[in-house]
Formats: C-alpha cells, sequence, structure tokens
C-alpha cells in the first residue's frame, strides 16, 4: 500500500506527470493509472493490495482431483512422481488443464499430513 502511494505521491502533491513518476518507479502507466483511481475514489485504503476470491480453491475438475486423492491414499504407496503422471495423462486425455507438479506435490502431502480428528470437525 505504501509503495503504491510512494510512486503516486509525486503526482498528486507535486504535479509531477503520472507517466513521469510511473516509469521512475518501473511501473506500467496502466497500472499508476489504476492505483490512482482507486486512491482517488477510497484514498489510501483503496490501494491495498485485494485478497484473491479463489483463495484456497482447487481449479481443476473434481474427477482430477479425486484421481489424485484416491491415488494418494493407494496401498502400496505411489510416489508423488507416479501420481503426477498417472493425473497428467487422465487430464491430457479429456483435455483439460493438468496440474503442475508442484500442485499434485501439495495435494498429497496436505492429505498425507493431515490428521483426521476422531472426535468430529
Amino acid at each position: 500500500m505504501f509503495r503504491r502511494f510512494a510512486l503516486l505521491r509525486p503526482h498528486v502533491e507535486d504535479g509531477v506527470p503520472l507517466t513521469q513518476a510511473a516509469a521512475a518507479a518501473g511501473v506500467p502507466v496502466r497500472t499508476a493509472q489504476r492505483w490512482l483511481a482507486q486512491y482517488r475514489a477510497v484514498g489510501l485504503p483503496g490501494l491495498a493490495r485485494k485478497e484473491r476470491a479463489d483463495l484456497g480453491q482447487r481449479r481443476f475438475p473434481t474427477e482430477l482431483v479425486a484421481l489424485t486423492y484416491q491415488l494418494a491414499m493407494a496401498r502400496p504407496r505411489l510416489s508423488v512422481a507416479a501420481i503426477h503422471r498417472r493425473v497428467h495423462r487422465m487430464a491430457t486425455e479429456r483435455e483439460w488443464a493438468a496440474p503442475s507438479y508442484s500442485t499434485v506435490y501439495a495435494m498429497v502431502t496436505g492429505l498425507t499430513h493431515h490428521k483426521p480428528n476422531p472426535a468430529g470437525p
């Protein structure tokens, strides 16, 4: 928030052209224009970074997520690389966006490190 205002301050207080202030800060002019509009509409709080609406949500088909979890729970235990290869193959066959290795790794390790509470949720 304060870094954004530091870019806008010369323009707002000293009348420096926004294009010049943006260039000096190494920020695209369109971004500086958007920040300026937010600043004028809301003030300093308008410059705070917004949290993603989809934070923590998976953007893959439910079937693909279910397959990943099913493979992670299989016995004998499969490596994350083997799980990733199978999930990637399924996604490619169905013309879906294939998850990266790091996404599959996060899903598998998150699942295997989660200890369910026997008393319930």
